[in-house]
């Protein structure tokens, strides 16, 4: 049995992983080309001031901070590792997000056919990782050793606050007539599709079912990449684009980000001292 076998045995899956690999692989570079290319070419690919304001710092944002998670959880699972194979469903699922929002907000042009790719192997990728977890073993070896209760918690009323509000956005819209901005429509849009995840998988980990434990560490993950990337789209919004900096919204976000960071650090800390986790 060589090295890459013995990983795998050590993982709780149930079948190879390869060809997840590759295809994570794939929606990797494909982020690299999209974040490169909405760099270089900003006033072709984002023709007006609003898409500027709203992308330019986030292709930083996807290089240096969706890339890496990305390529390190794949990398974690790939040496065998229980934290690796769980947080990897949640960098696809950040990656997912990311691009729903270009989708429903750029204009239709090459950049948004890759943009449209991405979406679309996401989605694969994830369905193909998740299905391929023994929802059975992880379980048995996280229960008692996670913070079910208090992750589940915190995801479900998270969902259920981001859901809420786009739904209050969009009927005082309707109510008052108001347009709302394309970008922030597709912000709203990707919240409305995704926020729901949340709530299941924490009402799964809430319950301690199979699926809440092979998803909770990696929807924990992504929300808390997602509160970390928006920090960072707000530091480098007013040094790359016209818009100005506010301090209000940072201090925000990061409050609300520690409400999520710290469940997922307690998530962290029971799957890494969990004996079963790691290769012996």
């Amino acid at each position: 049995m060589n090295k890459k076998q013995e990983c795998n045995a050590n993982l709780p899956i149930r079948c190879n992983l390869t060809l997840i690999h590759a295809l994570s692989f794939i929606v990797a570079l494909l982020m690299v080309a999209a974040s490169v290319a909405g760099l270089q070419y900003r006033t072709v690919i984002y023709p007006t001031d609003e898409l500027l304001r709203s992308f330019v710092s986030n292709d930083v944002v996807n290089l240096f901070i969706g890339l890496p998670i990305l390529l390190g959880s794949m990398w974690m699972a790939w040496r065998g590792k229980l934290i690796g194979l769980l947080l990897w469903p949640g960098a696809l699922f950040f990656v997912l997000y990311n691009y729903l929002i270009y989708v429903f907000a750029m204009p239709f042009n090459v950049a948004f056919l890759l943009h449209l790719a991405l979406v679309t192997l996401s989605v694969y990728t994830i369905i193909g990782l998740v299905a391929s977890i023994d929802g059975k073993v992880v379980q048995q070896r996280l229960t008692g050793a996670v913070p079910e209760r208090f992750a589940g918690g915190v995801l479900t009323g998270l969902g259920l606050l981001f859901f809420m509000r786009v739904i209050g956005v969009i009927v005082n819209a309707l109510t008052s007539q108001t347009q709302i901005a394309e970008t922030e429509l597709a912000l709203h849009t990707a919240d409305f599709l995704i926020t729901p995840a949340w709530v299941i998988g924490g009402v799964l980990l809430w319950r301690r079912k199979e699926f809440g434990y092979v998803t909770g560490l990696g929807l924990l993950f992504q929300a808390s990449m997602l509160f970390i990337a928006l920090i960072i789209f707000l530091l480098l919004q007013p040094f790359l684009t016209t818009a100005p900096f506010v301090l209000g919204d940072v201090v925000v976000i990061i409050t609300m980000g520690l409400i999520c960071f710290i469940p997922f650090v307690l998530f962290v800390r029971g799957v890494m001292s969990n004996r079963n986790s790691s290769p012996t």
